[in-house]
């Protein structure tokens, strides 16, 4: 150790970093790859949320066609389309970003993991666009 005091001009240049679970989620101070990990892990839980839930639904077939039928009824509208919209995003990133966090995490393309998101993004965004035509376009 230099012995040196800390000034506020040498915190001021250091990332801010939150300890716990909070830390995980906050984006400042962070580049692209910090943005795209919290974004990774915000998308990962609502998966997992949303596993829960469709698995709840299912369970509305066992009381019977007609609880069934009042969910389709809900189901199809504009608010529910356009969170199917949300959740198919949600897979897509999460999915994308995993491929690139493996090829990343073998040695393939380290140098070059920024311009992979970037097309994986790109490609996911028109794959999202065609989704929510379909979703919506009857």
């Amino acid at each position: 150790m230099s012995g040196r005091v800390a000034t506020g001009a040498d915190r001021a240049d250091r990332p801010i970093r939150r300890r716990g679970v909070v830390g995980w989620f906050d984006p400042r101070g962070r580049r692209l790859g910090g943005w795209a990990f919290a974004l990774n892990r915000l998308t990962g839980l609502g998966l997992v949320a949303y596993l829960y839930l469709h698995l709840g639904i299912l369970s509305l077939l066992a009381a019977g066609p007609g609880s069934w039928d009042a969910f389709v009824d809900v189901a199809l509208s504009p608010l529910v389309l356009g969170l199917d919209v949300v959740l198919i995003f949600g897979m897509l990133f999460h999915g994308l970003n995993g491929i690139r966090v493996s090829l990343v995490g073998l040695g393939y393309v380290t140098d070059r993991h920024r311009a992979l998101f970037v097309a994986l993004m790109v490609f996911g965004a028109l794959v999202l666009a065609v989704a929510a035509l379909r979703i919506f376009v009857k």
